[in-house]
């Protein structure tokens, strides 16, 4: 089949009435099953005082409890192994996915056989987005195993007509080989991945010039958006950088920019967008920061009504310049409420740190932000840590500059302090970039 700028353009650009409508029946549908089959689902609605019927359209919605992660967590504690939220029968149960964050116990998520088809379609339609064509070789950075990234995007890559190198979150080394041989054209990974590759091919001696790469979507935690990571790895890898987004208990890689980097392209017809007030619950006005909430609208397995992210995001659902109609999340993820550092007051969050620290060339590109406890005075130490790039460099003169311009953009002054390069530790996975070692 032969395609042009759009992927699926029926569906791309599809009328925001068209859109609206598709969603009401597949919310209908799903609203109608999860009822019938699932006791989770019905004691929710029993204690909320609504039924099925009360739920005819997107703005009935509000009507529904939301769904958190650890009450998924206490589900499926209580009634083992996947809980009672499981709404497609056993027999079409095809791939068992946990979530994968840097904190608390994993959630078991369950893909049936159209759940599979129907993430690679739309992870094929997010890589076709951001220029992913037949014949590009693949290199895919995203972890294997039960991380779903890494198999949604290899399914994807396949299903558009590339040529997928398995690698993995590993090897660094081989990673920047592969890249000259056979010569990888895509990179997918985390942007701190993205970053240790850059780093590699500067202490190899490889300069971007000499790679046939030419694009790379970073997803697993946030930095792709924030401006001074993006410079980073175009600059470090000669390519172009996009967005990634997902989530285990939602998909894997539902969301992306498009060429035109104007936020992240979410797919509608699959996955209903709610920006939400974290204290309120209420719904925020478009281009409002608030907590995203998402409902699946067509997942059989394990389907979500209302699951709170905790991530931060705005809505904005006018069309985008490359002619898709479906909303963005403008600037990708903003932040993650289980992220936020509450420092004398301030309450600010890694991405905000990653901005400053990043923009600094003489600055490496890892990052800690340390919580400690002034025992004599009973006080919380913020320390923020960053690696400098040469011995020459004048510490003092850098640490006073990284000290008022983080105070600018965390309205709070955090301790510095400033490591030889390679002090802090290099990651393939998710960064945690919070390090709390006060008493508990």
């Amino acid at each position: 089949m032969s395609r042009g700028k759009f992927y699926h353009p029926e569906i791309e650009r599809m009328s925001r009435k068209a859109l609206r409508d598709l969603q009401n029946r597949r919310l209908r549908w799903q609203v109608r099953r999860c009822l019938a089959k699932s006791e989770f689902y019905r004691e929710k609605f029993k204690k909320a005082g609504i039924k099925a019927s009360h739920i005819k359209t997107v703005d009935d919605l509000v009507h529904i409890p939301v769904v958190t992660k650890q009450e998924l967590r206490e589900e499926q504690v209580k009634h083992p192994p996947f809980g009672r939220y499981t709404v497609a029968p056993s027999k079409d149960w095809r791939e068992l996915h946990p979530s994968t964050g840097t904190t608390g116990t994993p959630v078991n998520t369950i893909w049936s056989e159209r759940d599979v088809e129907n993430i690679t379609e739309v992870t094929a339609r997010t890589m076709w987005s951001f220029g992913v064509r037949p014949g590009d070789i693949i290199q895919n950075g995203f972890s294997y195993g039960l991380w779903v990234a890494g198999m949604s995007t290899h399914y994807a890559g396949e299903r558009i007509g590339g040529l997928v190198i398995p690698i993995g979150a590993s090897m660094t080394g081989r990673q920047v080989e592969y890249m000259l041989n056979p010569g990888s054209t895509v990179l997918l990974s985390t942007p701190s991945f993205a970053l240790h590759i850059a780093e590699n091919l500067r202490e190899r001696g490889v300069s971007p010039e000499q790679l046939p790469l030419r694009l790379g979507c970073f997803g697993g935690e946030g930095g792709t958006e924030t401006q001074a990571t993006r410079r980073k790895i175009e600059e470090g890898l000669g390519i172009d950088a996009y967005d990634y987004y997902g989530l285990a208990e939602i998909g894997p890689t539902f969301a992306s920019e498009c060429t035109a980097k104007a936020g992240l392209h979410l797919a509608e017809d699959h996955y209903l967008i709610e920006i939400l007030n974290p204290d309120t619950e209420e719904r925020c006005a478009e281009g409002e920061m608030g907590v995203l909430v998402i409902t699946h609208l067509s997942r059989e397995a394990t389907p979500m009504l209302r699951y709170w992210t905790n991530d931060y995001a705005r809505l904005d659902t006018s069309r985008c310049s490359c002619g898709r109609t479906h909303g963005r999340a403008i600037g990708g993820i903003l932040g993650r409420a289980d992220d936020m550092v509450i420092y004398r007051g301030a309450k600010f969050y890694p991405v905000q740190v990653e901005k400053v620290v990043r923009s600094y060339r003489e600055v490496g590109d890892e990052f800690l932000i340390e919580l400690t406890r002034d025992e004599s005075s009973y006080t919380d130490v913020c320390t923020v840590v960053c690696e400098c790039l040469s011995a020459d460099t004048d510490r003092a003169s850098l640490e006073q500059r990284l000290r008022k311009d983080l105070r600018e953009e965390l309205l709070v002054t955090p301790e510095i302090r400033i490591e030889p390069f390679g002090t802090l530790e290099r990651t393939t996975f998710k960064a945690k970039r919070i390090l709390d070692k006060r008493p508990k």
